[in-house]
């Protein structure tokens, strides 16, 4: 039986006490594409009927996905290039959101100026950030606050895509050295009430993070996490509660506008946390909709029905030869097509821009989401399984590349 009540999105403690304050959570935040406008001329509007939800908290936190820059030079990297303009951060103001997090793959889109200003502007404003500094001492140092009585510290990272990971004199995010994280977490275990890990990581659009993914933050709850939580594949995935530390793998997309009509790619979800001196007690899984120009809180039927397709996609993730199975579906339906059809990308990429192809290249070499998607695959090639993963898998994967918004959520 899970230990999450999933007809109203909640997990308390058993015997837990009366929160005494309570922190939201968001995910990926870039004031992009159909959003950019809104933020600027309206930036109360974007967030919609959770607006309400931010502000009867007493503390926001959310993944700041993109340097905010006037100008400056873009860098050659394998994805996106993603900026917004200083004006918008009236987007973060306004809720206000206290904390955000920088160990994503993009806060160096812009490169180190990029970064310096957009660093310079959050501390203009008042707000706090982590997993990204101009040296890896300043990447790893976390945000310590105090609310009623409570102190609580939080930590950034990432996987360090298109080796932006930072090193002692180099600028970056605190990249994917899971032992490092784990002592990290520890030391300021003994400084602080809660200690909250943030991962910007996995296999983007996927509805099961993967092994490695798992295992790493399963790791980090078990050394003194009190709750963990995960965005970057702009899609949901579920909850795992490990020991008494609630596990949320992705998020989904949050202010990231995406032109698509995929619904889970339309679909994410806020995490609330009811927080005492002795840990996280209670978290509420809020679920919404991303509309046109503002986000849409799911009500009566279609939260029912978020919640349903949560509850089954948390079911597989406290097995782990369950989770395994969820990633060989995804090997499955990606399968040869899907490697000759990224290949033909990467080399149509070099012609038109060889920088462009090269980092495209690079970045599947060198950063585990993509390394271990084609190390995986090759080996169940080459041994003849690739089909063999169960059919409830692939049903999952093909759902969440294939359903679009009008057909709603799947019975």
């Amino acid at each position: 039986m899970s230990p999450v009540d999933w007809k109203n999105g909640t997990w308390k403690r058993p015997q837990g006490k009366k929160p005494a304050a309570e922190i939201v959570i968001a995910g990926d935040w870039a004031p992009i594409r159909d959003f950019s406008d809104t933020i600027l001329e309206k930036p109360e509007h974007v967030y919609g009927d959770l607006l309400e939800v931010f502000r009867e908290s007493h503390l926001r936190l959310v993944n700041l996905e993109c340097p905010l820059v006037d100008e400056g030079q873009p860098v050659f990297k394998s994805g996106s290039v993603l900026k917004g303009i200083p004006a918008h951060i009236a987007g973060l103001t306004a809720v206000p959101f206290e904390i955000v997090t920088l160990g994503n793959n993009h806060i160096f889109d812009y490169g180190i100026e990029g970064f310096i200003q957009t660093r310079d502007l959050l501390s203009s404003n008042g707000i706090h950030f982590t997993g990204a500094g101009l040296s890896l001492a300043e990447a790893e140092k976390p945000v310590q606050m105090t609310v009623n009585g409570i102190t609580i510290g939080v930590f950034s990272f990432g996987e360090g895509e298109d080796l932006t990971a930072a090193g002692p004199d180099k600028p970056g995010v605190l990249g994917w050295e899971i032992e490092r994280i784990i002592d990290l977490v520890k030391e300021l275990r003994s400084r602080v009430h809660i200690v909250i890990v943030v991962c910007h990581g996995g296999v983007e659009y996927i509805p099961f993070p993967p092994p490695y993914l798992t295992d790493a933050l399963t790791r980090i709850a078990e050394c003194g996490a009190d709750l963990v939580i995960g965005h970057h594949p702009h899609v949901p995935q579920g909850v795992k509660i490990h020991n008494g530390v609630p596990i949320c793998f992705s998020l989904g997309n949050f202010i990231f506008f995406q032109p698509t009509d995929l619904l889970y790619r339309k679909i994410g979800y806020l995490v609330k946390a009811g927080i005492t001196k002795d840990g996280v007690d209670a978290i509420r899984i809020i679920p919404y909709e991303i509309g046109p120009d503002r986000l849409i809180r799911l009500k009566k039927e279609n939260l029912q029905r978020a919640l349903k397709k949560l509850e089954a996609l948390s079911a597989p993730l406290s097995i782990r030869k369950s989770v395994v199975e969820a990633w060989h579906g995804f090997l499955k339906y990606y399968g040869v097509d899907g490697f000759k059809n990224e290949i033909a990308i990467i080399l149509e990429e070099f012609e038109k821009e060889p920088q462009k192809g090269a980092a495209m290249f690079r970045n599947r070499l060198t950063t585990w989401q993509h390394s271990s998607h084609l190390t995986e695959l090759m080996t169940r090639i080459m041994e003849g399984s690739l089909d063999d993963a169960p059919p409830w898998t692939v049903a999952f994967v093909a759902e969440y590349f294939t359903r679009k918004v009008a057909e709603g959520f799947a019975g």
